[in-house]
């Protein structure tokens, strides 16, 4: 008697394990200030851009791929020169962000870790450009006055 209890228990106690995996596998959270794109094994990456909290998804499926939306640092040193042809050795310290809406688009195209791969080319070029219009002297004075320059990259 008591053995047959013990077995039904058992049973019911490994049936909800499984049930506890596979609710758990169908399950992702997104944490604030992140955005999620979908994987679809079938259909590719979805068009959906999913916002903060706890999702559902297919198991073995699906798979999100969470981005980090927040505005984050970057430095990014440059050796320029000026309008007058002198060596100028910069460090541009910029913010940057994914546009949410966009994610889908950047993933497809150029993958998890666009800031490696965009950002470096991009800033250097503005910022040799931006340089280049100002004689070394213009950028010690303007430099040296704690201005900051707001530099917004083409979309």
């Amino acid at each position: 008697m008591a053995a047959k209890v013990f077995e039904s228990i058992g049973k019911f106690g490994l049936a909800l394990a499984i049930a506890g995996g596979v609710v758990n596998s169908a399950l992702y959270n997104v944490d604030a200030g992140h955005r999620a794109v979908i994987f679809d094994r079938f259909r590719g990456v979805q068009d959906i851009v999913v916002g903060e909290g706890t999702h559902f998804l297919i198991p073995w499926v699906q798979k999100p791929i969470i981005f980090d939306c927040r505005s984050r640092p970057r430095n990014v040193p440059v050796i320029t020169g000026s309008k007058d042809l002198q060596n100028v050795n910069i460090t541009l310290r910029i913010l940057f962000r994914p546009v949410a809406s966009q994610l889908p688009r950047i993933y497809t195209s150029i993958g998890e870790d666009y800031d490696e791969r965009v950002l470096p080319s991009i800033t250097t070029e503005i910022l040799k450009s931006v340089v280049a219009r100002f004689d070394a002297g213009e950028l010690i004075t303007y430099l040296t006055q704690g201005q900051s320059v707001l530099l917004q990259l083409p979309q």
